[in-house]
C-alpha cells in the first residue's frame, strides 16, 4: 500500500507566484496582519485547525484547538472547502481520510513530519506480520496502531482486522483486540502499549519489542525470526510492541521527577502516556493531552503541577491558570520542544493562506483511494 503526501500540481505554479522563500525572509510578527486579512477574504470556504503543541504565533488564528482526532472531526464537520491543518503529515492525512468530498486538506509545511510515525514505515510492518505468519503466530494476532501513525499503517490495521486508537481508548482499543485475538501487535509507540497493558494487568515479561531494525540472526526455535525475538517469545507474549516512541516524551526521565518534588513539596507530577514506564510509574497520574488539561481545570486555586509532556502547551496552561493561582510547570526545565511541529511558522500560514485567496491551493494532502478506504475501516472501528 502507497500513500500520497505531496503538494498538488499548483504548487508549482504558485511557488513560480508568490514563492515560499519571499515569506520566510520576514519576521514572525510581519504575517499577522496578512493572514488575519486573508482569513477575512476566506471566510467561511477555510477552516484553520491547531494542533495543541503549536507555538503561539501559530495556534492563536486556529478556529479548533486540540489533539488530532479531535481537530479531525471537527474540520469534517464543517462546511469548509479547504482545512489548513497546523500540525504534521500523519494528522493531516487523518483529516483527508475523515473529509467530506468535496474538502481538501492543506499542511502548511510539508517537512513538518512525526518522528514516532516514521518509526513504523509499511514495509517494515509487512516484514513484522510475515513473520508472524510464518510462525502461524498472525491468525491470533490483532493489529492496533495509535493514532499517531501514517495512513499506510491505519490502513494495515483496517486490512489485517485491527483498528486505530488515542491515547485516552487504548486501553478500551486493547480489550476489543484481546476479544478476537491472543496477542496484539501495537504500534509505533512501545511507551504508550507498555503503559496501557500494565494497566490491565498484562506482566512485563509478557510485553515483547519488536525491533524493525534488528538484524534476523537464524530461524528455528533458539533463532531469530526478525524483530530481535525469537520464536518461543513471539508465541508468549500478549502484546508485541514496536520499538517505536515519541521524540518530546521519551526525554523526560524518572530523576526529573525526583527533582521537582524536592523542589516543590506536595507538587502533583502529572505525565503523558507516551513517556517511558518507569516515569509513568513515578508520576501521580497520567492521561492523554484533554485529560491533563482537564485535570488542570478541575483542581481547586492554589494546585502545583509538573507536567510532562511538550512545552507549548504546559508554557500556555501556565499563563491560563496564573489568575487562579495555580502553578504550572514542565517536568523537565530545559524544555521539551516538538521541533518538527515547530515547523509550522507564521510564514507557512500566511502562505497558504494567501495563496487561497489567489485561487491556488498548495501542499495539499491526499491520501491514495485504497489506502484511504482501509484507513476509514480502521478509524471506524475505533472506540471513544
Amino acid at each position: 500500500m502507497t500513500l500520497i503526501l505531496e503538494a498538488t500540481a499548483a504548487s508549482a505554479e504558485a511557488n513560480a507566484t508568490c514563492s515560499l522563500e519571499n515569506y520566510l525572509a520576514l519576521p514572525d510578527h510581519t504575517m499577522d496582519a496578512r493572514i488575519a486579512a486573508a482569513r477575512v477574504k476566506l471566510g467561511a470556504t477555510t477552516v484553520i485547525l491547531g494542533h495543541h503543541y503549536q507555538r503561539d504565533e501559530v495556534v492563536r488564528f486556529a478556529d479548533f484547538t486540540g489533539d488530532s482526532y479531535k481537530l479531525s472531526k471537527a474540520a469534517a464537520a464543517t462546511g469548509a472547502q479547504y482545512i489548513v491543518f497546523c500540525g504534521v503529515h500523519f494528522m493531516a492525512e487523518s483529516a483527508d481520510i475523515l473529509a467530506q468530498n468535496g474538502q481538501q486538506v492543506i499542511l502548511p509545511d510539508l517537512n513538518a513530519g512525526c518522528s514516532m510515525a516514521d518509526m513504523a514505515e509499511i514495509s517494515q510492518v509487512e516484514d513484522c506480520w510475515d513473520a508472524l505468519e510464518r510462525t502461524g503466530l498472525a491468525d491470533e494476532t490483532i493489529p492496533v496502531t495509535y493514532i499517531n501513525s501514517t495512513a499506510a499503517i491505519k490502513a494495515f490495521c483496517g486490512e489485517h482486522g485491527g483498528l486505530v486508537c488515542t491515547s485516552s481508548s487504548a486501553r478500551k482499543a486493547l480489550e476489543w483486540g484481546f476479544a478476537r485475538g491472543k496477542r496484539i501487535l501495537f504500534l509505533p509507540d512501545q511507551h504508550l502499549g507498555r503503559n496501557t497493558g500494565h494497566a490491565m494487568g498484562i506482566p512485563l515479561d509478557e510485553m515483547v519489542v519488536w525491533d524493525p531494525w534488528a538484524v534476523q540472526i537464524g530461524s528455528g526455535q533458539f533463532g531469530s525470526f526478525g524483530g530481535g525475538q525469537t520464536k518461543d517469545r513471539l508465541a508468549a507474549s500478549r502484546i508485541l510492541l514496536w520499538k517505536g516512541h515519541c521524540a518530546v516524551h521519551q526525554r523526560f526521565l524518572p530523576s526529573h521527577i525526583d527533582q521537582v518534588r524536592a523542589k516543590y513539596p506536595g507538587i502533583k507530577v502529572i505525565v503523558h502516556p507516551e513517556c517511558r514506564y518507569e516515569v509513568c510509574q513515578k508520576a501521580d497520574a497520567l492521561g492523554s493531552t484533554e485529560q491533563l488539561i482537564a485535570r488542570v481545570e478541575q483542581a481547586p486555586a492554589g494546585s502545583m503541577f509538573a507536567i510532562g509532556t511538550e512545552i507549548h502547551l504546559v508554557n500556555r496552561l501556565a499563563r491560563r491558570f496564573a489568575p487562579q493561582g495555580k502553578k504550572i510547570i514542565t517536568l523537565d526545565d530545559t524544555g521539551c520542544l516538538c521541533t518538527t511541529m515547530y515547523r509550522i511558522s507564521p510564514q507557512h500560514l500566511a502562505w497558504v493562506l494567501e495563496n487561497l485567496v489567489e485561487g491556488r491551493v498548495v501542499n495539499r494532502v491526499q491520501v491514495r483511494p485504497q489506502v484511504k478506504h482501509w484507513a476509514q475501516v480502521a478509524l471506524d472501528r475505533m472506540l471513544v
